[in-house]
């Protein structure tokens, strides 16, 4: 429901709380990327150390 001059009523619904709201959002997204990242570079340097090992000790011939 609406308040006097069309204003929602509650402070859950204020331009204040959804902006809190949306920053506390964007700042958790942002926050998964940058961990999403961080485990993908540490994934290909574990894959390029294997990669290394396994030629390095390949058997001559």
């Amino acid at each position: 429901m609406t308040g006097e001059a069309g204003r929602p009523d509650g402070p859950d619904n204020s331009q204040e709380a959804l902006d809190k709201r949306r920053l506390a959002e964007e700042t958790r997204n942002e926050r998964k990327v940058w961990y999403f990242l961080g485990y993908f570079l540490f994934g290909i340097h574990v894959v390029a150390f294997v990669m290394i090992y396994a030629v390095t000790h390949a058997p001559n011939k």
